[in-house]
């Protein structure tokens, strides 16, 4: 641990992504607003120190805090979405304003990646919104798009946006602590992984198993996104969105107390 520790201090890290799922975020009714306003504070303190880029999950489950529709149907997740994306970036505002801090919402879709054009011109919006002391906060288009134009999680997004952003580091905020040896809802004595360095095809093809009903991934998600950004040179790191101290310590002290940081080594 003292290894890892001593080369996070010698890391030079100019600009971070970070990725908070539908489960911090939200409850099963309304906006976690404690959470919410634990998060923001938290990038508040990072955006001293690095360029920051929020993706951000959640207006689905947003958007059903106002209105009860069937999630499991294609056509309700769109109009759950469409109404959750002003109710979640209304709440992301009113807590930035506490600190200053001014939003630009940013909705992509996976053909923004298969583009030069179109990956440019969203590099560009980025770049510029933070050289203007702006935070941009990114989603998933799942409202006008088909099935085959979208990503299907915001990990897999995240992982694609910290690359063609250039970010050095990609951080998952999730309902999991880290990427343990194995199942903890099965096995008392699974343990969480430090560091991984390699992921198998077994471990990529394994079933989603989300935590929440308004998420749509779980681990399997997390996993690809990880081998996606280890392939791009670069790395991730997941670690609890609830209890935001090791967040907190990696980000502002090089410290890594928890979580799993995945980045790739040659053999």
């Amino acid at each position: 641990m003292e290894n890892i520790i001593q080369k996070l201090k010698e890391e030079k890290i100019k600009r971070i992504v970070i990725k908070v799922g539908s489960s911090v975020l939200t409850n099963r009714t309304s906006i976690a607003k404690e959470r919410m306003l634990n998060l923001v504070s938290l990038i508040a303190k990072v955006s001293k120190k690095y360029e920051v880029v929020l993706v951000s999950s959640g207006a689905v489950a947003a958007g059903y805090t106002a209105l009860k529709l069937d999630r499991a149907k294609q056509i309700s997740r769109k109009v759950l979405a469409s109404a959750g994306q002003p109710i979640l970036m209304s709440s992301y505002k009113n807590k930035f304003d506490i600190f200053g801090i001014n939003t630009a919402q940013i909705l992509l879709t996976e053909d923004d990646f298969d583009s030069r054009k179109h990956t440019l011109i969203f590099r560009q919006i980025i770049d510029t919104s933070i050289a203007n002391g702006m935070l941009p906060i990114v989603n998933e288009n799942d409202i006008s798009t088909t099935p085959d134009q979208l990503f299907g999680d915001n990990d897999q997004l995240s992982a694609h946006v910290a690359h063609y952003v250039d970010a050095d580091l990609l951080v998952i905020m999730s309902d999991i602590n880290g990427y343990y040896d194995a199942n903890p809802n099965d096995n008392p004595d699974a343990k969480i992984r430090s560091e991984v360095n390699f992921i198998t095809e077994e471990e990529l093809g394994a079933q989603q198993t989300p935590n929440d009903a308004f998420a749509t991934g779980g681990i399997v998600t997390k996993l690809k996104a990880a081998d996606y950004i280890m392939k791009q040179g670069r790395k991730m790191f997941l670690c609890s969105g609830f209890d935001l101290e090791t967040a907190t310590k990696y980000l502002m002290d090089g410290e890594q107390i928890s979580g799993t940081l995945f980045r790739y080594k040659k053999k």
